[in-house]
């Protein structure tokens, strides 16, 4: 007779984070060469593990996760941090249950940026509102911002920009938001009203994200790279079905149709101010 311990180790092996265990060796395939394999599986398990909302959402379908764990691995991104959210959504397709979308964070676009090699830096920062800010363009190639550290609340945000500076010491085009057009990007958001997306969860993340994606239009190479590791997912998959026919049961997938929306992409940016 099977102990309660007993019979709680088999439910949690069956769980998502046993999926991933179990198809570790396909996720060491997707990930870029520069990344550490097991450290990334690691941090994907962990992510899972140490959220009861997000394992319930996997449950639901273990499909639709493993997928978007796929995603985060061919860019290279750290599942359950701020390169790579992985968000519990309501799905029409599920009866409007909670399925795990991921989301490529500011992070992210940050690393894709500099994996790019054509910039040194890439500078994002959210202004509060008695912070001290001052750009004019075609006068000034970056924007002056002064913050006072020590004192006691810098006030409610009111803008955020990124600029890069490239590798020969030139400055890209600034990106300047304002309240306004941060505003009418959130609108846009399919995901903004649930409980669990980055818009009320880590706000000034998404003002941020919101700029550095912009600016990603603007930086040479960075929109090709993102690219370039999606397109590879055709070659890695007839590869992965080979080594499936060898023996590896496939893995699993989504257990109803979705909408397969640019992870990146979280709000239309049309309309978005640069300078």
């Amino acid at each position: 007779m099977n102990s309660p311990i007993g019979n709680a180790i088999e439910k949690r092996d069956s769980g998502p984070a046993a999926q991933i265990e179990q198809y570790r060796d396909e996720y060491a395939a997707l990930v870029p060469s520069h990344v550490n394999a097991d450290q990334w599986i690691r941090l994907a398990v962990g992510a899972i593990r140490g959220n009861e909302d997000l394992e319930k959402a996997a449950r639901n379908d273990v499909g639709v996760f493993l997928r978007e764990l796929k995603t985060a691995a061919r860019l290279g991104l750290e599942p359950g941090t701020e390169q790579f959210y992985l968000t519990p959504r309501k799905s029409k397709a599920h009866n409007y249950k909670l399925i795990i979308k991921g989301i490529v964070g500011y992070q992210g676009i940050v690393e894709l940026i500099y994996r790019a090699g054509a910039v040194s830096t890439v500078i994002v920062e959210a202004v509060r509102e008695r912070d001290t800010f001052h750009y004019v363009p075609g006068r000034d190639d970056r924007p002056v911002h002064e913050i006072d550290w020590f004192g006691a609340d810098r006030g409610p945000l009111v803008g955020v920009y990124a600029y890069a500076v490239m590798k020969d010491g030139a400055v890209s085009k600034v990106v300047v938001l304002n309240q306004k057009r941060i505003n009418e990007i959130k609108a846009k958001s399919d995901g903004k009203d649930s409980d669990y997306s980055p818009w009320k969860t880590n706000e000034e993340s998404m003002w941020l994200k919101s700029a550095v994606r912009q600016l990603a239009k603007w930086v040479p190479t960075s929109a090709e790279y993102m690219r370039e590791q999606l397109r590879a997912q055709a070659e890695v998959a007839g590869e992965l079905s080979a080594a499936t026919a060898a023996g590896m049961p496939p893995m699993p997938q989504p257990s109803a149709a979705l909408d397969d929306a640019d992870p990146i992409d979280e709000g239309p940016i049309e309309g978005e101010l640069v300078d």
